[in-house]
């Protein structure tokens, strides 16, 4: 199975999701298409696979940010929040044409809590008169920004990718800097 989720990463990775196909899959794999589809139905399935293995792999580079970043400011918060995920996307290609197909990807609930009490708990931190639900909403919100830029992100080309970056790191930025202080 992670043969073939490999394989698919590379296939859309190339072509993207749209255009990849299970019978370049299942090639990529060395796998036949039975086989592929004896453990995918479809190619949403083993997208949909893709983007819950991407979206744990993601959190787990992000928790250690909730205690490294303790002592920095809020741009270098910031600047770090946002090399992790570029580096993710170097690592795995496949996340940023993943992020604007049209899957009923709906992630890991469990898992999507947890970054956030994260976060709250680092803001909380950096500003201790934050309640616990203020601290909450904030990490919400500075995630949910950070997700509102992925399929600006994923439409964008070569220069223009790193402009949309920046300016969802200026949003990013200002907001915390709003919420947290300096």
């Amino acid at each position: 199975m992670a043969e073939l989720l490999e394989a698919a990463a590379e296939a859309i990775a190339e072509v993207g999701y749209e255009a990849a196909t299970m019978t370049a899959i299942a090639e990529r794999a060395g796998a036949s298409i039975g086989a592929v589809y004896q453990y995918f139905p479809n190619k949403e399935a083993l997208g949909l696979a893709l983007r819950q293995q991407y979206g744990a792999e993601l959190s787990a580079r992000w928790t250690p940010l909730t205690t490294e970043a303790e002592g920095a400011t809020v741009e270098e918060l910031v600047e770090r929040l946002f090399a992790v995920l570029f580096d993710y996307f170097a690592v795995r290609p496949a996340f940023v044409p993943l992020l604007t197909a049209s899957l009923n990807y709906q992630g890991n609930a469990a898992q999507r809590l947890r970054l956030r009490e994260d976060f709250a708990k680092l803001f909380r931190k950096k500003r201790p008169e934050l309640t616990g639900p203020e601290a909450f909403r904030v990490a919400n919100v500075a995630l949910g920004i950070i997700r509102a830029m992925y399929p600006l992100y994923a439409e964008a080309k070569g220069k223009e990718r790193l402009e949309v970056a920046a300016e969802f790191k200026r949003v990013v930025t200002s907001y915390l800097r709003d919420r947290l202080g300096r």
